[in-house]
């Protein structure tokens, strides 16, 4: 097998249990000590008090790929990660890792707090079975990708959490891992690291196989070629189609967007109305919002319409104007919006719509309504972008 094929991490049927309270915990703990001690065998199943926190899992994971877990929190991503850096032991299961491990599973992990962070450098190096020689030559580099020059020989004790990010990375990328497990920390970088740390990882990953766990979606899709979807232990969805795995999983929170209205009492949302069937479209299908508001009062002109779509992570992506200029809006008056939204561009998924009604003089709002909308764009191809431009293009053959 060529070595950029090779297998570098196999997960078969892996399980693992908890025990809900302490009590049982120690209980079960002391039994299974005492069973192994005179060569019994250890009850594998659940007990009353245990729980499996992760319970068959299996994939495989080839140098040159990336695997990204989701789920919410709970899910047993962490669990899973804990079991193949070897913190963990499976209660049933086999996991074969081949190569140089390289962690970064909880922040501050792997680090000795009374150490400065060139000692940390060492440990951590030392216990991939980098020499000495060897982590010298890539000190330099490590220290100015974390760009902590001047705290590197301060305890890490006194690091912030982003400092810890950064060196932890740092030191994980450097080292050049066969195998590089990452979670969620770089959360709590800034954008400027993250930027880095992805620029980093795509340089890396011809060579390394990367597990990488996030409730970003953005960063998901951003390097993984193959998604796992957990929900208590369990596999939902296991593949390639990472825009599905993704979907499955906002699909889980789509039931807790409920309308959330702000206003000045002002205006009052009359009725609302659009020829969405089902509240589903279609790529280049129009669709009609109609919006009726009545004023609580006589005021100076006529309100401006804002309407933003968001995407299944609340990040605005589009949004249209209705207005026109009319003064004195006596109380009492109903005011109907209608748009039209022509050849919409979006791709398969969720979306949402916030409405905002708007005084045009100070751009203050007289009533605000979030997820007044949720619809759904059906059609065949899946993708992960929000929309899709229309373009005339040429490709010419010489």
């Amino acid at each position: 097998m060529k070595k950029d094929k090779e297998i570098l991490v196999s997960v078969k049927n892996i399980s693992k249990k908890f025990s809900r309270n302490l009590k049982s915990s120690l209980k079960y703990g002391a039994l299974d000590i005492i069973r192994s001690t005179f060569g019994l065998s250890v009850d594998k199943n659940l007990r009353p008090h245990e729980f499996w926190a992760v319970y068959d899992v299996s994939f495989e994971l080839r140098r040159g790929e990336c695997i990204g877990l989701i789920g919410h929190n709970g899910a047993g991503k962490s669990t899973l990660l804990k079991i193949l850096n070897g913190l963990y032991n499976p209660d049933k299961g086999q996991i074969v890792m081949k190569g140089k491990i390289g962690a970064l599973i909880e922040l501050g992990a792997g680090f000795n707090p009374i150490l400065t962070g060139r000692e940390n450098i060492y440990n951590n190096a030392s216990i991939l079975g980098f020499t000495k020689k060897e982590v010298e030559e890539k000190m330099n580099s490590i220290i100015d990708f974390s760009e902590i020059k001047e705290f590197i020989d301060t305890p890490v004790q006194n690091y912030s959490s982003g400092m810890k990010v950064r060196l932890g990375f740092a030191i994980a990328a450097h080292l050049e891992p066969d195998i590089l497990i990452i979670d969620e920390v770089l959360a709590v970088g800034d954008l400027g690291f993250v930027l880095k740390c992805f620029s980093k990882i795509d340089e890396l990953l011809p060579h390394t196989a990367v597990i990488f766990v996030s409730h970003s979606m953005p960063m998901i899709s951003r390097i993984c070629n193959e998604i796992i979807l957990m929900d208590h232990g369990r596999v939902e969805y296991c593949g390639k189609e990472i825009g599905k795995g993704i979907q499955l999983y906002y699909n889980k929170f789509s039931n807790n967007n409920q309308n959330k209205v702000y206003d000045n009492q002002i205006f009052k949302l009359v009725s609302f109305q659009t020829d969405l069937l089902n509240n589903e479209i279609h790529r280049h299908q129009d669709f009609n919002l109609t919006f009726e508001f009545e004023a609580n009062t006589t005021i100076d002109r006529l309100p401006v319409l804002y309407l933003e779509f968001k995407d299944k992570e609340q990040k605005p992506i589009a949004g249209i104007t209705v207005k026109e200029y009319k003064d004195n809006i006596s109380k009492g008056s109903k005011i109907i919006y209608k748009t039209t939204v022509k050849n919409p561009l979006f791709t398969l998924g969720k979306y949402i719509l916030d409405l905002g009604l708007y005084d045009p003089s100070t751009e203050s709002p007289h009533i605000r309504i979030n997820n007044i909308l949720e619809f759904t764009v059906g059609g065949e191809k899946e993708q992960w972008i929000p929309f899709e431009l229309e373009s005339e293009n040429i490709i010419t053959l010489h």
